[in-house]
């Protein structure tokens, strides 16, 4: 586990789980995120990798970029991303720039803990 200011990455065996501290992910916050999650997204052991948002209420264009390269680094070892915990506004964010075609998106701790353990 390793805990920065703006983000929280767990990893245990095939699953990384990344719990943004929010409440933005923006122009400052995007390349120091980048920064503490990078690695994590290149373990060939990982099945998921899931992005809890349950703290953010904003995102940039930035952000939305990143979380897009975090997906084409999750599919380049064959994991799953999956977004988790999105508000009202950053669900309608993704529907609208079609993010959510990209990602798993679930809403509930139950469906998560569904998921995980296919």
């Amino acid at each position: 586990r390793k805990k920065t200011p703006l983000a929280e990455v767990a990893w245990d065996g095939p699953l990384v789980s990344i719990k943004f501290a929010g409440p933005n992910i923006g122009q400052r916050e995007t390349p120091i995120i980048q920064e503490d999650i990078g690695p994590y997204l290149k373990l060939k052991t990982i099945k998921y990798l899931v992005l809890d948002l349950s703290a953010v209420s904003f995102m940039s264009s930035m952000g939305l970029s990143m979380f897009i390269g975090a997906r084409n680094a999750a599919a380049a070892v064959g994991a799953q991303p999956v977004l988790f915990g999105l508000n009202k506004d950053l669900k309608s964010l993704m529907a609208m720039m079609k993010m959510d075609k990209l990602f798993k998106v679930v809403d509930s701790q139950a469906d998560l803990n569904k998921l995980l353990s296919k």
